[in-house]
């Protein structure tokens, strides 16, 4: 079993972190779009979400300044466990 964790430990890191993944792009989206329809979890709209996430859609809303700062931590664990596995393997 060890031996097992131990070649796989990337995907098992990988694995673990995007659980939540659904829930917190989910809660992004909606703020984004302005709606709150289960639908925009499968709907490809990607540019209005990029510039919210990389730019500041609503500076008012704190809801939303909250989210976006969270989900930009979350993506950038994802990058710097990229950046890792890249590094170690």
């Amino acid at each position: 079993m060890i031996a097992y964790i131990k070649e796989n430990i990337w995907f098992i890191l990988f694995l673990i972190w995007s659980f939540p993944m659904g829930i917190y792009r989910s809660k992004f989206r909606k703020i984004v779009y302005k709606t709150d329809s289960w639908l925009i979890n499968i709907k490809p709209l990607f540019i209005k979400e990029f510039k919210g996430l990389f730019g500041n859609l609503y500076p008012d809303n704190i809801e939303y300044l909250k989210q976006r700062n969270f989900y930009r931590f979350y993506l950038g664990v994802y990058g710097v466990l990229f950046v890792l596995y890249l590094y170690f393997t």
